[in-house]
């Protein structure tokens, strides 16, 4: 197996005539917890939805765990059950079970039988700390939980990659720190993880590198203490001065 999760080579995105990602570049080593962040529109959101084809690509290439997710065919498919994605707005099926959103993409994409898929939602939904509400409803949790079984059941489908795409910004504040408790977690246990936030909090704590980017382009990347305390680039300077 690579040393290498993620590699982007020459990654062109475009919008029709807006260009959305202009030749990215960007390796990730297996393991490593990186943090993107940036203005509203830099393009942040729409790097890690290229890295499974949430989002395809004009031009250049994505390799994922050794496998080059733009040669399309069954490759996609292939990369999409082993990196997990969690989403801001949660994507919870409503009218199933917590139990049932868990055991679901298991069931259905690896052909798990059930009673193993809901041994392992449960272990899953014990280690994000709401084991308690498996029988429950999206409806019937807050939105910090809801979060947090849609990290369980990204879990479920054991992910060697997560993303995670601004996965607090629809919390409200007293929601944010469980959510980032359970990320903290799973970033201590060594889970390759690519975090678009603006927790800067969060980046300090959990990341070895820091990636800001700005109008599609990574302008700058660095280790946290290095991209905080001196940062080089006027732009990112400027973003820090605002956030912090």
């Amino acid at each position: 197996m690579s040393e290498h999760a993620i590699i982007m080579r020459g990654v062109n995105k475009f919008y029709s005539a807006f260009h959305a990602l202009v030749d990215i570049n960007l390796t990730v080593a297996r393991g490593e917890r990186i943090v993107i962040c940036g203005p509203s529109g830099s393009g942040k959101s729409t790097l890690i939805r290229t890295i499974n084809q949430l989002e395809t690509i004009q031009s250049g290439t994505i390799t994922v765990d050794g496998v080059e997710l733009t040669a399309g065919g069954d490759n996609v498919a292939k990369v999409r059950q082993d990196v997990g994605m969690v989403f801001q707005s949660f994507n919870l099926f409503p009218h199933l079970t917590v139990l049932e959103n868990c055991v679901l993409a298991p069931m259905k994409t690896r052909k798990t039988p059930r009673a193993e898929a809901e041994a392992t939602a449960r272990k899953f939904l014990e280690r994000v700390r709401i084991p308690e509400q498996a029988e429950k409803y999206p409806a019937q949790l807050s939105g910090g939980q809801q979060q947090r079984v849609a990290i369980a059941r990204a879990l479920c489908m054991k992910p060697r990659i997560m993303l995670f795409d601004e996965p607090t910004s629809a919390l409200d504040p007293e929601m944010v720190k469980e959510v980032l408790d359970t990320m903290i977690d799973l970033a201590r246990e060594g889970m390759t993880m690519i975090c678009v936030t603006h927790e800067m909090d969060f980046a300090r704590a959990v990341a070895d590198r820091v990636i800001f980017m700005d109008k599609g382009v990574i302008v700058e990347e660095n280790a946290p203490a290095e991209f905080f305390d001196n940062p080089r680039n006027e732009r990112l300077q400027n973003f820090l001065g605002q956030i912090t």
